[in-house]
């Protein structure tokens, strides 16, 4: 640690940008992911490492840190200010123009990859609007040299292909993108697994903070029960999927039943998986 005579040390600093953040109901680990992204570590570092700076370069330091803590309380997600997003093994790029992966989201990797032994390889795998590519690229990471998969990577917004391809590059994976709507991307085409997270926000709703500086286009679901464009999700997943492959689509938790109803004409095996804190969160189901 630094000494009080050369300056503000790293725990002083921290306590303080908490402090601010905790005013603004926001959580005490952005503090930590922002000093770590100014000094160049991870979070775990930040607390195991030793840092000694000078009087000025402590200065420095404050200053960085309480203009990333004031970007941070006027809107602006923690990981577009760092450039980074953690999802399951992987630390994707991210930034204005693309919805920032979840931890929900994880759950249906979880389920997608549980199921691939049902599928003869090699298994042709669809992700409809893919966004920065979390979905895709995780489970191609992690199916790199024990499943043979094939797969798309479907997105509309210009803006959010560029993080996607960006992060199929850093990760170095055989994934094919195609820029596109739903609605008619891949025609002719048939796979084993569609996966999605389709935006489903009902429109009208009014956005929490830490969703607002997020791209509209990938949040709000087209209709007053968030319902239109998951539908069209749905649709290309019937037009796309063979007979027997999976479908597994992220959704409110209000639209199980809306879900269900819509896939009940073109699909079987329909189950909702609830997340970690119960919320109904996707559906999978099969193709009949």
């Amino acid at each position: 640690m630094a000494t009080e005579s050369m300056g503000r040390d790293i725990r002083s600093l921290l306590k303080e940008a908490k402090i601010s953040l905790a005013q603004a109901d926001i959580s005490a680990v952005d503090a930590e992911l922002l000093l770590a992204h100014i000094l160049g570590v991870n979070r775990m570092e930040l607390h195991a490492k030793q840092f000694d700076f000078t009087a000025e370069e402590s200065e420095e330091l404050e200053d960085q840190l309480t203009s990333l803590v004031q970007r941070r309380i006027s809107g602006t997600p923690t990981q577009y200010i760092t450039g980074e997003a953690p999802f399951r093994y992987l630390t994707l790029d991210i930034g204005e123009g693309a919805l920032i992966p979840r931890p929900e989201t994880e759950l249906l990797v979880d389920e997608v990859l549980h199921n691939l032994a049902r599928y003869q390889q090699p298994i042709s795998i669809v992700d409809l609007g893919a966004g920065s590519g979390a979905i895709a690229i995780s489970i191609a990471s992690e199916t790199l040299d024990k499943v043979d998969t094939r797969i798309v990577a479907v997105e509309k917004s210009e803006e959010a292909v560029v993080w996607l391809n960006r992060n199929i590059g850093k990760f170095d994976l055989p994934i094919r993108t195609v820029v596109g709507d739903v609605k008619d991307a891949l025609l002719d085409v048939k796979c084993d697994v569609v996966v999605a997270n389709p935006p489903y926000i009902p429109m009208g709703t009014a956005l929490p903070n830490e969703l607002a500086a997020e791209p509209e286009i990938a949040l709000f679901g087209g209709s007053a029960d968030g319902m239109a464009i998951p539908n069209e999700f749905i649709a290309a997943a019937s037009r796309l999927l063979k007979s027997g492959g999976l479908l597994a689509m992220e959704h409110d938790e209000s639209q199980a039943d809306a879900v269900r109803n819509s896939l009940s004409a073109d699909f079987e095996s329909i189950h909702l998986h609830r997340d970690l804190n119960d919320r109904p969160r996707f559906t999978t189901a099969l193709r009949k």
